[in-house]
Parts: structure tokens; C-alpha cells; sequence
């Protein structure tokens, strides 16, 4: 998937929302690439007060620390865009919102910030349940322009979160 529209978007915020609010559940985000696009598409849909507690734009990792408890182990270690990152940050909103589920993102838009082991595009995407180990997804999108890996990125989350509703 190298495009996604808004329309397409705002349809799995839907999704997001309706699942959430039959099944009673509270969710949330951590954001980095993001910047906010993913709890902007949730409250841009009417009722969304009802499930979505808030979120975290994290997109300095002292804000990853302090806010979402990521540990300087682990962005020194794996740095800011890895699995361990996701999982943490995810975990953390999942505690600080008090939520049931929590959706992370952390990755590389571009046009700069990539390298060899982690090319522009380098997306993780973290989910975090109520009494279950986080876990987290890697997606190369590809430098396709910062805006088209921001959007992409939104909808998996969405997307992500959608199916972690369905199942729960």
C-alpha cells in the first residue's frame, strides 16, 4: 500500500469507534511520526468521547521517557524506532490513560533520519491490552514522501487497533 486516502482513513476510525463503544472498551494513543493524526482521525467521529480517553504525542524522546516511562536503555540501546520502543510506549499510555487499549507509533517519515538499517519509512506500530504482554508490528512503507508514510502509518494503526477490538 503506497496511498491511502482520507476517506479510507476515516472509515477505519469508524470502525475504531463503533467496536470500542459496543464493547465497552477505553482507548488510546501514543504518537511519534504521527505527531497526533491518529487521535485526530478517532475524535473527528462523532460519539468518539465515549471510548477515546486521549493521547500522547511523544515525539521527542524525552517525552517518551517522561510521559510514557520508555527507558534511556532502550532508546540508547534500539533507539527511538524499534520494537522495544513501540511495545514501551504503547505499555505506557495503556497506564498513564488507564485505558483497556492502547496503539503506539513510532517511525522514520523522512525525507531525512534514515539509515542503512533503518531506511525512510521504517515504521513500528505497538499495541498494548489489558492483562497481555505489548506487542509490535514492523512496516517499510518506503520513501514515498513524509505526508504519504504519516497517512499510511494512521490508517494501519487504525487498522491494528481495529482487529485488537474485534478479537477482544
Amino acid at each position: 500500500m503506497s496511498q491511502v486516502s482520507l476517506k479510507e482513513i476515516f472509515s477505519m476510525a469508524q470502525e475504531v469507534v463503533s467496536l470500542a463503544t459496543t464493547k465497552k472498551l477505553r482507548i488510546g494513543t501514543a504518537e511519534s511520526c504521527t505527531g497526533g493524526l491518529i487521535g485526530a482521525a478517532i475524535t473527528s467521529i462523532p460519539g468518539s468521547s465515549t471510548p477515546f480517553k486521549g493521547g500522547i504525542i511523544a515525539y521527542d524522546n524525552a517525552v517518551k521517557r517522561a510521559q510514557l516511562g520508555v527507558s534511556e536503555d532502550n532508546l540508547k540501546i534500539h533507539g527511538a524506532v524499534s520494537e522495544q520502543v513501540a511495545k514501551a510506549m504503547a505499555q505506557g499510555a495503556l497506564n498513564v490513560l488507564e485505558i483497556d487499549l492502547a496503539i503506539s507509533v513510532t517511525g522514520i517519515a523522512g525525507p531525512g533520519g534514515g539509515s542503512a538499517e533503518k531506511p525512510v519509512g521504517t515504521v513500528w506500530i505497538g499495541l498494548a491490552q489489558n492483562h497481555q504482554p505489548p506487542k509490535a508490528t514492523l512496516y517499510n512503507f518506503g520513501d514515498i514522501g513524509r505526508n504519504k508514510v504519516r497517512d499510511i502509518t494512521c490508517y494501519e494503526a487504525l487498522k491494528s487497533l481495529k482487529t485488537a477490538l474485534s478479537e477482544s
